[in-house]
């Protein structure tokens, strides 16, 4: 799969939490760090995501807001 995003982090789901139309699943990119990305319940079913999956988060946003 080609992405014109170039911020794209591997990384292993660590957790699925289930919503009524949206869940959660965070993914460890190492180091100690997680990465949560809620997306719709029928995304996670169709890409059959589990616990253990080495996936890639991709991160394409016209804004990135810092805090601090």
């Amino acid at each position: 799969m080609k992405l014109s995003a170039r911020n794209q982090i591997s990384g292993t789901i660590a957790a699925i939490t289930p919503g009524a139309v949206n869940g959660t699943v965070k993914v460890d990119i190492g180091g100690g760090n997680l990465v949560t990305s809620s997306i719709t319940e029928e995304a996670i079913a169709e890409l059959a995501l589990a616990v253990g999956d080495r996936v890639t988060v991709v991160v394409k946003a016209s804004d990135v807001l810092i805090g601090k």
